[in-house]
């Protein structure tokens, strides 16, 4: 039986990666000019040619950050569905994203208004202090309700809530710099500089590895908090853990790119599905590389299905990540039944 398992989780983690390498190429060739793969090659390599800055200073700084987002995202909701034990529990859905943009939209109105420059560790502070107050408002909502489906709704209405008060900020904003976070505020890839890549990666890797090493805790919890004590697992120390690793990888990827729907609800499901296990030292790492392919995939149609103009990415991710959520949704009322 756990080498069947081991197969099959080699076989997924193979589709994946070969998944990712298309994409990536795919990525780097296609766009407002497309290139052959060669000439991506000989640029990578080193050789000089007049796309050397498309690719050096545009696409590729962009790709690696849809990677590495992507994964942060899917991670993310992942650690929240453990937590709350809910399959549609995820940064979106609870309105964490929500709350971490609008503190992050404030503070850049706040420092563009004043012709300050907003550093990239200044965005993630703000969007991680928005996420804590949007979830320490979910915290508060479920000591008091126990339905999760109740739960879930209030996590919506305050989505909802930071939304609009976003929106208002930016709309009456007079700079026309601040007119400009309309897009990231839809969820958008584009601007990303290397000094980005750099500070996103830092932060992502030192949660990443902190997420590997809860694994075991976390296995155990997912039997129940009464089995997890049995096991030697400090319970509210864990929880708390969980809630920061979540916390600050979603304000990461909405710090950079906006609020992106769904990519957290609906990637750990179809890693659960294609690993057929739920193991999180199999699922964590398949929850990544399977958020970076959703990621480059719905990048890939944001920037070129009506190129010149680009789609926010939280509407794409929206058009193919909800019919998930509903197919899982259905499939789990199937099995109740």
């Amino acid at each position: 039986m756990k080498q069947r398992t081991a197969m099959r989780c080699w076989i997924g983690y193979g589709i994946l990666a070969v998944l990712l390498c298309s994409l990536i190429l795919l990525n780097l060739n296609i766009g407002t000019v497309s290139l052959s793969p060669s000439e991506v090659f000989g640029i990578l390599a080193g050789k000089t040619s007049a796309n050397t800055a498309i690719i050096w200073e545009i696409r590729l700084p962009r790709l690696i950050a849809v990677v590495i987002l992507g994964g942060a995202l899917s991670v993310s909701g992942f650690l929240l569905q453990t937590f709350f034990s809910n399959p549609i529990a995820g940064p979106f859905v609870l309105g964490i994203s929500s709350g971490a943009k609008l503190v992050v939209a404030m503070t850049m109105i706040g420092f563009l208004s004043r012709g300050w420059v907003m550093s990239s560790t200044s965005m993630i502070l703000a969007a991680f202090v928005g996420s804590m107050i949007s979830m320490g408002f979910i915290l508060l909502i479920s000591g008091k309700v126990k339905k999760m489906s109740l739960l879930i709704i209030c996590g919506i209405m305050i989505g909802y809530i930071c939304s609009a008060i976003t929106d208002f900020a930016v709309t009456f904003a007079d700079d026309s710099n601040i007119v400009n976070l309309h897009n990231w505020s839809m969820g958008s890839f584009s601007g990303i500089s290397w000094d980005n890549v750099g500070t996103m990666t830092v932060v992502t890797v030192f949660c990443m590895v902190l997420t590997i090493l809860l694994s075991k805790p976390m296995d155990a919890f997912r039997l129940g908090e009464v089995y997890a004590q049995s096991m030697g697992v400090n319970v509210k120390l864990f929880r708390v853990q969980l809630i920061l690793l979540s916390s600050i990888l979603s304000a990461t990827v909405t710090a950079f790119a906006g609020p992106i729907s769904f990519v957290g609800i609906a990637v750990p499901h179809l890693a659960k599905s294609l690993f057929h296990t739920s193991k999180p030292l199999f699922i964590i790492p398949a929850s990544f590389l399977g958020g970076a392919v959703f990621c480059l995939f719905c990048d890939l149609l944001a920037r070129t299905m009506f190129a010149p103009t680009e789609l926010s990415i939280g509407s794409v991710t929206a058009v193919f990540g909800a019919p998930i959520v509903i197919w899982m949704m259905l499939h789990r009322d199937k099995k109740r039944q």
